[in-house]
């Protein structure tokens, strides 16, 4: 009896935003910490396709999410602004055997065209191209590989959150309240690492940019994302 009167006052000292809180919108906390919203859960306002177009019905918005639809080729889309240091957050679901990922400092580059660093969202078990430590969630993609020692990924139908950030030429990636990989853009390992991927010959050197758009992977597979938000750094 006395141990369930103690999880009952634990219950009640817990701020209940934690339980009550919408999809899709801040607390008040949130709003103090100068977060926005980059999806309102009813419309795609501010975002676009990659080459500047409305988005397309490849895309669906339902039940507080943004969706790609099966077979559709609804083709990536991104934010309408360009960040540089900032801390993104939202949560996706991905269908079994599913390949996405989110992009940041996504932008057109002198030699190699349109390319951004990618938080990479892929089935760890089903997916196609779940071989390479650099090609499982959490990595950045053909790049550096998340720690695997203490990753934990809820599997395809259930949610996950991750979290960019993004803070000088630091970075993080965070999966689920766990930061699962960091490292600095253009110091030796970076360097390195760049040079042994399929990115090697991009100029400027890739992931050396000051800004860019965030992306939303369309990959052919069914991904659901929603509560995307961002925290602008440094301001």
């Amino acid at each position: 009896m006395k141990k369930v009167f103690c999880y009952l006052i634990v219950a009640m000292l817990v701020s209940p935003e934690i339980f009550s809180q919408d999809s899709n919108t801040l607390t008040s906390k949130e709003k103090k910490q100068g977060w926005s919203l980059l999806f309102n859960g009813i419309s795609s306002k501010g975002w676009i396709t990659t080459n500047g177009q409305p988005v397309p019905s490849g895309w669906d918005i339902s039940n507080g999410c943004i969706s790609t639809k099966k077979g559709e080729k609804g083709g990536d889309i991104i934010t309408v602004n360009q960040y540089s240091d900032f801390e993104l957050s939202l949560d996706f679901k991905i269908e079994p055997g599913c390949n996405s990922g989110v992009k940041y400092f996504f932008t057109k580059y002198d030699t190699g065209g349109n390319l951004g660093m990618e938080y990479q969202i892929i089935d760890d078990v089903l997916g196609e191209d779940n071989i390479l430590p650099t090609h499982l969630t959490g990595s950045f993609y053909d790049v550096l590989p998340p720690d695997k020692s203490i990753k934990k990924l809820n599997p395809p139908g259930q949610w996950n959150n991750i979290r960019i950030v993004s803070n000088g030429k630091k970075a993080e990636h965070w999966l689920n309240g766990i930061k699962i990989l960091e490292f600095v853009r253009g110091d030796m390992t970076f360097t390195e690492a760049v040079a042994k991927s399929k990115f090697s010959k991009t100029i400027p050197a890739f992931g050396t940019v000051e800004k860019g758009n965030i992306l939303l992977q369309e990959h052919g597979g069914v991904v659901a994302f929603r509560n995307i938000k961002i925290r602008i750094l440094n301001k």
